[in-house]
Parts: C-alpha cells; structure tokens; sequence
C-alpha cells in the first residue's frame, strides 16, 4: 500500500474515532463490538519504517494508549511467528516482534489489557499460523448460512481501483470503506490474519478481472490490520470462464489457465493468501467429475500457487455419490484416507470440527486421527446455523474447546471459522453472537484460554465492568451451549431441524425426493424398540473404527460410551437404565425440561440486568430471548410428542 493509500487510510480511521465519540453520547446500536475505548490521542510512539501495519500500530497506540509513550522494536532473536513482547517501564511501554505483524497485534494486546485493568506486561505467541474468517457470501449480497442481514461487502460499491483515498469516494463508498475498516481492525484485535471472501459454493465470476479489481480494493483496505485475501473458487471456473471444453486438473490447458490465473491475481495482489476449494461435495464440481482424485485437483492448484507462495486450502466435507449406503459420518475419512500423503506442501486439508455438520453436539472428526501424512486445519461455525440460528443466546466458545480437548492444537497447520457478520447494524444480528466472534479468534490465537474467562473479558470489554452483571452473565453464557443441545437434540441426537433452512425441529422429517442422508429420520432411527444410530463395529457401520484408541474402544460399548455421545454411536432401548438410574425414555424427558427450564430463566436473568445495559441493547436482546424461549418449547413439545409414538410401546 502507498503513502497516499496509508494517510486516507489514517484520515478515516481518525474519523470513524470522532464518530464512535458521538455514538456512546446516545443509544447503542452494537455497531462498536469490543472496540470501545475513548480516544486520547496523547501517547508519544516511536516505530520504525517497516510498513502498514508497523503505521497502524502506531496510530492505534496513539490514538488509546493512556500511557505517555510507547515503543515499537522489531527483534530479529524472537521466533520467526506473529508473536510479540511487551515490557512495561516508567510511563509507557516497549513492544516487541520479530514480524511487523507481531507489533500490530502486541499493540492491540496493550489497549485490550489497558481495558480490562490488567498489568501491560505479557508475552505471547499464536499456537496456529493461519487464523481465517471463511465467509459464505455470493455476488448478489445474500449470504449462505447468515442471518445478520446482507453482505458487508457491496461490490458495487468497489469501483474506486486507483486508490482509496476518502476525497475521491461517494459517500455511499467512503461508508463501506469505513466499515471495513471497523471490520479489520476487529479481526486484528483478535489476531486474525487471514480472510476468505465468498462462499465456498463460488461462482466462476469471482475470479473475473471485474472482480478481481474489486477484490484489490479490499486487500488494500485489509493490509494494514495484517489481513490477507483469499478467495473461495469454483473448479470448474476454466469452464465458466476461459471457455474450455473441460476442467480436468490432468489436462495441460487447464493447468496453464490456473496457472494464468494466478499470476494475474498476483500481480493485483502481491501478499494474496490462497484458494479455499469445495470441490465434488452437495453438487460442486471437482477432479471426481474426471475420475481423478483429491490429490489430483489440489496439487494441480497448488503447483499454480507454488511460484507466489499462496496455499490452496481443500475441505474435506465430501459425501453422496460415490458412497452410497455408507454412512455419512464415515464418507470424508473414505474419501481423503487413500490421498494421505500425497498432496502438495502448500496444500492444506480442512475438517470440520465433527464429522457431520456443525450440529450442536458431535464427536470430534475422525479424519483429524486418520491423515497422518497431510497438513490439516479445523473449521469451526461462528454463525449459528444449527444453534438457533442469530436467534438464540448460545455461547460457542464450550463446544469448541470440547473439540480442543479431542485433537491436539499443536498438530494443525490452522483455523477457520466459518463467519457470522453481516451489514445489520450490531454486524452479528444478536448482540450475544458478537461474543463467538471474539471467542473464535482468541481461541484462534491461544486455544488453552478457558472460555469463561473470554465470556468475562468480552462482557467487560462490551458492556460494563460492574462485577453483578458480568458474574451474571458470564454465568449464563457459560450454561448456554448445554441448555441448547438439551432443548434440541440431547444425549447424542443430531439432525432432526427441518429441511433446508435448519432452523426448528423435524424429527420425523423425510423427502423421497432428498437424499436419505439429508432426511432427519436417517440419523435418529426411532423404532418401538429404541432410538439411536448404530454406529457399532459388532452390529452397526463400525464409524467407531475411524477413531483412535482408546475413544474406538470407549464408543464401541454401551456400557462405556458417554452419555453426551450414546444415541449418535448406539441403537439404544427406551428402557435402558441411565447414569442416573432412570430409564433412556424417561431422561431424555428431563434434559427437553432442562433445556427449556433454563432458557426461561434466561429471560429473568436478563430483566435483572436492565439497569446495567442501554435501553436499546437490552430491549432487542430481550425480544430474542423471548423467541429463544418460545422456539425452545416447540423443540420440546414437537421432538417429545413424535418420540413417544415409539417409545410408549416399550419405555
């Protein structure tokens, strides 16, 4: 980025701070997240030359800092990662990195510290070297899976190619630039370094040189907060742009096209991060279409790349055609485990956390035990499509160190989360929703930080330090998670929401004209005698057989399986004697109370807080909890009344 790029750049972040100034005067829209510290504009920072993000850390400090200098040194001794040293001395404080990266972020570690009232001191480097927002946005400003209004980008918008200096843009333009700018200096406060920009259904378009031009609009916006730009890409796109009769990652004219391709991405956007590729999953196209295999296509991609540096990221979500009567749980590990060790070094796999599909409560993916031989990273949900959605008050930070406590963080090249924000006014449409996005990328950057302290650190940081709210609410959050797998799917039951959108319950949800694997009743396969999926290796698909030792073992019998997993590994009878010492029938009635009992005191809980929290924040989070609390009772009554149809015969 230019000097003329980085002043307007400065110019607009001054701005926004004078206009943030003026919000807090009056009702709150959520439109601050965690960034609300008042500007005092009198800290004295020194830094040297070293690029965008050195500047920005520098602006950032002398914008909030309270302190009355700061210093900002580049170390070559310190690893060669993102991480930082702060040092605290008479009157300011002295950050140090090893990359320009590092100090942006020590910066915002220093403000964030300042907030809460902790010591300034502190060292601390990420455990993943890729921490990536993937969002689903299409071209036309929908979003797949969103549900805090439309797209933040407006393509439209992003014409202005030669600069972005704010005299230059319509009004219209210098308020998407602004909020991008809120955007990135959010994901930066995080340590976020990295994000997708269209949806993994992509469409060939995003790599045409109109959109490409828009797209450098944006990495120029992102550079200085240490973003880089990747983009989700059709594989097919040779087809549906440079009108050749094929796609095959084997024919030389198609590796010449991506390899065209990437040079002129690069040459638009010299620090470009990558592909993120679906390829041959839920009707995309992929090297399968050719008899080819997964290798096949991502090194293909990968050897375009290799000359810049970039990374080709494929999922694994792959299931139905080729595996057809295989249960769906098993079909990535099928699919993946005959290419272990045979994709390119700057191709990375990524898994989402469970082997099925972001439900409220999965076992961890076993594909993450079975590729020994090929880099791989998580994916993560921030947005709720399985956990009510931006509807309901749901803490994710739990669940994902759940996972965390299944596969060891220090074996994963990265991370992704799949994005939540869109352009309502409070970017997560529930206020609460904003906390998994701050969860996410402080458990992208350290993945041993417990969640509770998060749900405190995020509460303070965006409401009040008053400790009856805080206490309350951390409280709260911290329940949520299992209050919502209790009034959905308790005791391993998984996937019974109504078609397509996801949202509310359909046990007994099936469609000829679907695939099995998609209809409810596939997964829970509730009959007079039980309920559950046998996933058993002496009676079942043996999914139990994907998994490492001991958890093979420990699932396989359901005398030791955890109760939080039984009827997603076991075909179990509605009298079986629980932990508890009632009957399968009769628990499975008490946690749909619990589940319910505890969203109701939810919304007592939050009346109490009224007096700690702007009029507005607390009127739109109590008309969602009210809605939480009434989809809650339907979850109940509904899954409840269909299961007793089977279970009164023998419970």
């Amino acid at each position: 980025m230019g000097y003329v790029t980085f002043v307007a750049m400065k110019k607009t972040v001054s701005l926004l701070i004078l206009l943030w100034a003026a919000l807090s005067v009056w009702a709150d829209d959520g439109s601050l997240l965690w960034l609300r510290q008042q500007p005092t504009g009198r800290a004295k920072v020194s830094a040297p030359k070293a690029g965008a993000c050195v500047s920005m850390a520098r602006l950032e400090l002398t914008n909030y800092f309270k302190g009355r200098k700061a210093e900002l040194v580049l170390d070559r001794s310190m690893a060669d990662n993102d991480g930082f040293r702060v040092t605290e001395g008479k009157g300011g404080v002295t950050i140090a990195a090893r990359r320009p990266a590092g100090l942006l972020y020590g910066a915002y570690e220093v403000l964030r510290r300042q907030q809460l009232g902790m010591p300034l001191a502190t060292a601390s480097s990420p455990v993943f070297g890729l921490r990536l927002l993937n969002h689903w946005d299409n071209l036309d400003g929908s979003i797949e899976r969103g549900y805090a209004g439309k797209s933040v980008w407006k393509w439209e918008l992003m014409t202005n190619t030669s600069t972005t200096n704010r005299r230059q843009l319509s009004g219209a333009q210098a308020q998407l630039m602004d909020r991008i700018v809120m955007y990135a200096r959010a994901n930066a406060s995080l340590g976020i370094n990295g994000t997708v920009l269209n949806n993994v259904n992509a469409s060939p378009q995003m790599l045409s040189a109109k959109y490409l031009q828009k797209v450098k609009w944006m990495a120029d916006v992102l550079r200085p907060y240490g973003l880089k730009v990747f983009l989700s890409v059709n594989f097919a796109s040779p087809m549906g742009l440079g009108k050749l009769s094929t796609a095959d990652p084997l024919d030389p004219q198609v590796a010449a096209w991506w390899s065209s391709k990437a040079a002129e991405i690069y040459r638009l956007i010299p620090d470009f991060g990558g592909f993120l590729v679906k390829a041959n999953s839920e009707g995309q196209p992929g090297p399968g279409d050719y008899h080819r295999s997964h290798a096949d296509g991502a090194n293909m991609l990968a050897d375009a790349l290799a000359p810049f540096g970039g990374t080709v990221v494929w999922r694994s979500f792959v299931y139905g055609a080729n595996h057809k009567g295989e249960d769906r749980v098993k079909q990535a590990v099928s699919e993946f485990k005959p290419c272990d060790g045979q994709f390119r070094s700057n191709v990375i796999l990524q898994s989402k956390n469970g082997p099925l599909d972001f439900q409220p409560r999965e076992p961890y993916a076993p594909i993450f035990d079975q590729m020994k031989r090929t880099p791989q990273m998580a994916e993560l949900q921030i947005t709720q499509e399985y956990l009510g959605q931006s509807r309901h008050l749901v803490y994710l930070a739990p669940m994902w160190t759940e996972f965390f406590s299944f596969v060891e963080p220090r074996k994963l090249l990265g991370i992704a989360g799949v994005a939540n924000i869109g352009d309502d006014a409070n970017w997560c449409g529930h206020h609460f929703s904003q906390a998994n996005w701050y969860a996410f990328g402080r458990l992208a950057w350290n993945p041993q930080l417990s969640p509770e302290q998060i749900a405190r650190e995020w509460l303070r940081l965006t409401f009040t330090d008053n400790s009856d709210f805080v206490d309350t609410m951390a409280g709260v959050m911290m329940r949520s998670r299992e209050a919502c797998v209790n009034y959905m799917m308790p005791l391993g039951l998984h996937h019974i929401f109504k078609f397509d959108h996801h949202y509310g319950p359909e046990p007994d949800g099936f469609k000829a004209d679907y695939p099995l694997e998609w209809c409810p009743v596939y997964y829970h396969k509730a009959d007079s005698l039980g309920v559950g999926f046998d996933r058993t290796a002496a009676t079942g698909t043996n999914a139990t057989g994907q998994y490492r030792e001991p958890y093979a073992s420990l699932y396989e019998h359901i005398e030791t399986c955890p109760e939080e997993y039984l009827l997603w590994f076991h075909h179990v009878p509605w009298n079986h004697r629980m932990k508890n010492g009632h009957t399968l029938w009769q628990t499975l009635c008490m946690k749909y109370q619990e589940g319910v009992d505890e969203v109701d005191r939810t919304v007592v809980t939050w009346n109490r807080m009224r007096p700690y929290v702007d009029g507005r924040r607390w009127q739109e989070v109590a008309g969602r909890l009210d809605h939480q609390a009434a989809n809650a009772r339907e979850w109940r009554d509904v899954c409840l009344t269909y299961f007793e149809t089977f279970a009164k015969f023998n419970k």
